[in-house]
């Protein structure tokens, strides 16, 4: 059976909204999801399913429909408020949705079969695409998951810090996950974070998480309890969210489910300051260059 790639877009609904697609930075306007996309579909995943808002379903059959019919199947999975579909029966106002775990959770009745998760706006290189497929069609179980870990040196901005999902690795399974809210480049070149004013320094060879998970559909059934004690204990604070990497250390600890960490040499592109956009253009235009990808990925 094939993989499945599930990818978290809900986010993009305000730039998807007005029918402008996110911002182009292939030679013929490409976005990063386009990237992914045909890694993917290279990789021999058999479904792309984007998790959107139901409200811009036209928006996104509009741009990805036509690229995409006859390459592979598509799914749109919707993440909304509703918190009775989990058995809650009281409301919480918030701004916007409960997070990236809530998001997958959104998915658990359409997705039957080994997956994986992806932010839509990282540029995660065809590598990293081919291990998990690997994984995905090999060695994963219901308890026995994975995790993308990336260089924390290939992942920095060199125009201020960022914040990352840092692996404690043994053995090659994750042990913890700690996020760090700042980590850089120091002028030596060296990297660091910083923790309560103090700086620390971290081996440029770290793993890092960059939201790059592989899964069975029985993680649907282990996080569900998990969310509604989450929303219990955050009903107050509208601004909480329920992360995947919370999923990950809670089965982690209670021993559900390990986490392997498949490491790829791959440089992770995004765009965390405007600065970073011409940087990631070139990339991947050195990318078209030297023969990865072809100039037009879709004709």
């Amino acid at each position: 059976m094939k993989p499945t790639l599930l990818i978290l877009a809900a986010g993009m609904a305000s730039r998807y909204g007005s029918m402008k697609q996110v911002d182009g930075f292939g030679p013929n306007g490409e976005t990063i999801i386009d990237y992914s996309i045909y890694d993917a579909i290279n990789a021999g995943f058999g479904k792309i399913s984007f998790i959107i808002r139901e409200e811009f379903l036209d928006s996104f059959k509009a741009i990805f429909e036509p690229k995409l019919a006859g390459r592979i199947e598509t799914d749109y999975v919707f993440q909304n408020y509703d918190l009775t579909q989990f058995g809650i029966d009281y409301e919480v106002e918030r701004a916007k949705p409960w997070g990236t775990a809530h998001a997958v959770l959104a998915a658990r009745n359409q997705i039957n079969e080994p997956f994986c998760v992806i932010n839509a706006d990282d540029f995660y290189g065809a590598d990293a695409f081919k291990k998990m497929a690997d994984f995905l069609t090999t060695e994963v179980a219901d308890d026995k998951y994975a995790i993308i870990g990336y260089q924390v040196d290939r992942t920095l901005s060199d125009y201020g810090s960022v914040s990352r999902g840092v692996c404690q690795v043994e053995d090659g399974k994750m042990v913890a996950i700690n996020e760090r809210l700042k980590v850089y480049f120091k002028e030596d070149g060296s990297v660091a974070y910083e923790d309560n004013d103090v700086e620390y320094p971290l081996d440029p060879l770290t793993r890092v998480s960059m939201n790059f998970w592989g899964f069975t559909p029985a993680v649907f059934k282990q996080s569900e309890p998990m969310f509604k004690a989450f929303v219990e204990a955050n009903k107050t604070n509208p601004k909480a969210e329920f992360f995947i990497p919370l999923v990950a250390d809670g089965l982690i600890k209670t021993g559900e489910a390990s986490f392997e960490v498949i490491p790829t040499d791959a440089k992770w592109f995004g765009v965390t300051y405007k600065e970073d956009k011409p940087i990631v253009q070139k990339s991947i235009s050195d990318l078209v260059e030297n023969g990865t990808y072809p100039a037009n990925l879709w004709s």
